[in-house]
């Protein structure tokens, strides 16, 4: 046994919790049944290892305390039943073979594309992968998204029964045909689940960088959406994407403490303050993300992830190399054809080539992005570029009727109230 503080313990139980979670539902296939046993174990764990030091294996140590809770529910249930299961509980009672390579196996990437499964909405997949990989507790999840904690314990219960429903949910894809490999090497169903896994850590940082006032205990979800990209491009280092996404991850949430002012007034990236950018993370980015680029730009993350890149390494805002990044917003059109892409690259064009070109690529969207406010505040940006007040101002305030950010809202109006003063 080794002693630890109680927070470094916390820390490392945080850390096992997936990894032990992946090993009891793939051997017992019962995810809710594992996850139960599972946080007897850690209970267990936070209660002994401070009094009486973390033991040598901590993992097996939560292995085997959280396998015997699991037969206990198992061995319960049969008796409850009263049914003759004895050679299925012999299965289910014999302990887990450390020797067998258990114990070194890593199962996140398990619980990543188990959460990430197809059968999921992105609302459940969300709710899942921070309950089952993240380790967070139901009630942190809810506030998060500002939720009743019945609301998101319902909607991660249902997640968890449409898994139960599923034929060999816990079956990595493509296992079944591991000679199906695709030119990276990896199956080639992995493909699109990998895509719905960055999807989903995407879709948690989008919430966490947009919303304030909703901390978790530790971590907001941006900061947790970063943990997790870590711990998935450890598990898979050579894809490009799951580097890009990291790397596009860091260099947005580099820019943090830039975004807003004393008020909570937003402040756009042309006028924010870039000594506030924490520079140590966008260096981390900007090494990840070109790190990937002998491979070339393949990936819609990559790609987002080099933009950020060249508008972290202009030092003023009137040093930002638009054309490159014009190029780069032309060619994630062609790759992943998106009208928010498209409307990027009218900011890009307008910053290139005049307001007008980019108003005029703007003018393309009105039926794809009609009662967008980012559509009418992109406007508002190009008139006022070109000079026209009343069209800038009407195009403001209009943009500030249509969002539902506070932050944004008020930016808005008070862009749209300068313009009248002048």
């Amino acid at each position: 046994m080794t002693d630890l503080p109680r927070y470094e313990i916390e820390d490392l139980l945080r850390e096992l919790a997936p990894q032990v979670l992946g090993v009891l539902t793939r051997r017992y296939g019962d995810f809710d049944t594992a996850e139960d046993a599972l946080q007897e174990a850690m209970l267990a764990a936070a209660t002994q290892w401070p009094a009486e030091g973390r033991p040598e294996n901590p993992r097996g140590w939560l292995i085997q305390v959280a396998q015997r809770r699991l037969v206990d529910t198992v061995r319960a249930e049969v008796a409850r039943r009263n049914r003759e299961t004895a050679t299925a509980l012999r299965e289910v009672a014999t302990p887990v073979d450390l020797s067998d390579g258990l114990e070194d196996r890593d199962d996140t990437l398990t619980l990543f594309f188990l959460c990430c499964h197809p059968v999921l909405s992105p609302a459940s997949a969300i709710a899942l992968t921070l309950r089952a990989v993240g380790g967070l507790t139901t009630d942190e999840i809810a506030r998060a998204f500002l939720l009743p904690e019945a609301t998101m314990a319902q909607r991660i219960s249902r997640a968890k029964k449409r898994l139960a429903a599923v034929d060999r949910p816990f079956t990595l894809p493509g296992a079944e045909s591991p000679a199906a490999l695709d030119e990276s090497g990896y199956p080639e169903e992995w493909r699109d689940r990998v895509g719905a896994v960055l999807h989903v850590l995407y879709l948690i940082f989008t919430e966490g960088h947009s919303t304030t006032g909703s901390a978790l205990r530790r971590n907001d979800l941006s900061a947790e959406a970063i943990r997790l990209a870590r711990a998935l491009h450890r598990l898979l280092p050579e894809n490009s994407e799951v580097t890009g996404l990291l790397a596009l991850l860091l260099l947005t949430d580099a820019r943090r403490a830039a975004r807003s002012g004393p008020h909570g007034e937003l402040i756009p990236l042309a006028e924010q303050d870039r000594g506030r950018w924490h520079r140590a993370t966008m260096v981390e980015g900007i090494r990840l993300v070109t790190a990937t680029l002998p491979g070339g730009l393949t990936g819609p993350y990559q790609i987002q992830a080099a933009i950020a890149a060249l508008h972290a390494q202009a030092r003023h805002a009137e040093d930002t190399e638009w054309d490159r990044i014009l190029l780069l917003y032309s060619r994630l059109e062609r790759l992943t054809p998106n009208p928010m892409v498209t409307l990027n690259r009218a900011v890009a064009l307008a910053m290139v080539h005049g307001p007008q070109a980019g108003l005029d690529l703007a003018d393309t969207l009105d039926d794809t992005l009609k009662g967008s406010h980012r559509l009418e505040a992109v406007r508002g940006h190009l008139h006022e570029m070109a000079g026209d007040r009343p069209a800038a101002i009407a195009a403001y305030t209009a943009a500030a009727r249509r969002t539902t950010s506070v932050p944004e809202r008020d930016y808005l109006t008070l862009r749209a109230a300068r313009l009248r003063n002048l």
